[in-house]
């Protein structure tokens, strides 16, 4: 096709608005562990994650996926393993996956100009790699949040090769034409909902470049937590009673993090927070389970009446039973 016979498209053409004209190589928003003061950023000196992050980068994977249940402290601490590792609120960028996120936001998009014509424009990869090759001495982290929720490997798109370690630095080219580089200074900390449904589809080869590291339930830091609060300790107890009770069970889909229960420091707030949002979670959790749910509901009752939690069997799977993990609260 000779060149006078390729149309350039405009917005006009295509019925879109260039009254908000963008600007090439504008970064998108994103979360940043900046908007979080240094001082609650801070992990524990010997922290068991960030001592697995370190050896998962030591072993030449490209990050983490954090693994967990939700409400398992999970973006809790990839943010702050993102500021313990870089050092730096400058060289930390946080992104959230979703159902609707694309390689064109990720990697680059086309958006009109101040003319009307579309430019590629670099998204969050691209930036955050040319951040981390101007600063070479200065380990750079990229978190992403429910990594799970999309086509991870489609958002990443001729990127997914070269995130690799024996792989960076060497340049290559994205669909646009765009050449890029991924620098080795730039780690990448993600986290994941195992039961999400995007993660049986999640790409093998996307997968195995990352280590994964478990985030399970941990009533130590659940009984910290609240103790902290001002709880009462036959309260406390009860609570962990019918909170490990939900631990032991066969179907995983019922399990849940410490995060649901940080604010039930009495018997009022447990009940509003049933009411709320553990009720609902478990009823969605055991729409195909209703002996489960009863199970549940005799768990329940048990706490309110001040009870002890009904003995429940435990999964015939050994490993299924998740023991306490390092953390804090989501």
């Amino acid at each position: 096709m000779t060149p006078e016979k390729v149309r350039q498209l405009t917005v006009e053409n295509l019925g879109i608005a260039s009254a908000a004209a963008s600007t090439p190589d504008a970064p998108t928003p994103a979360l940043s562990a900046a908007d979080t003061s240094p001082e609650d950023l801070e992990l524990p000196e010997g922290d068991e994650v960030l001592a697995q992050l370190l050896d998962a980068i030591d072993l030449g994977y490209a990050g983490i996926i954090l693994v967990g249940p939700p409400g398992t402290s999970k973006s809790w601490y990839a943010k702050r393993l993102a500021h313990a590792y870089a050092g730096d609120a400058d060289a930390t960028d946080f992104v959230q996956f979703h159902t609707s996120y694309q390689y064109e936001d990720f990697m680059v998009g086309f958006v009109p100009d101040a003319a009307g014509r579309f430019q590629p424009v670099k998204r969050t990869l691209p930036i955050m790699c040319e951040k981390a090759l101007t600063r070479p001495d200065t380990q750079h982290v990229l978190v992403i949040d429910e990594i799970s929720r999309c086509d991870a490997a489609r958002v990443f798109g001729e990127a997914l090769t070269y995130i690799e370690m024996d792989k960076r630095k060497l340049p290559f080219r994205v669909a646009s034409g765009l050449e890029m580089t991924i620098p080795e200074n730039l780690v990448i900390i993600a986290t994941m909902n195992p039961w999400d449904k995007g993660v049986d589809d999640m790409d093998i080869a996307f997968e195995r470049r990352f280590a994964r590291v478990e985030m399970p339930p941990s009533s130590d830091i659940l009984r910290e937590i609240l103790l902290a609060k001002g709880a009462e300790q036959d309260f406390v107890e009860r609570l962990l009673a019918f909170y490990e009770g939900i631990q032991r069970l066969d179907d995983e889909y019922c399990r849940l993090g410490h995060a649901y229960f940080i604010n039930a420091v009495n018997d009022t707030s447990a009940r509003r927070i049933w009411a709320f949002s553990l009720d609902p979670f478990f009823k969605r959790a055991c729409r195909f389970l209703p002996e489960t749910y009863k199970d549940i509901r005799r768990m329940w009752r048990a706490f309110e009446d001040g009870a002890p939690a009904p003995e429940m069997e435990a999964p015939t799977d050994p490993e299924a039973v998740p023991a306490g993990a390092p953390g804090a609260a989501a």
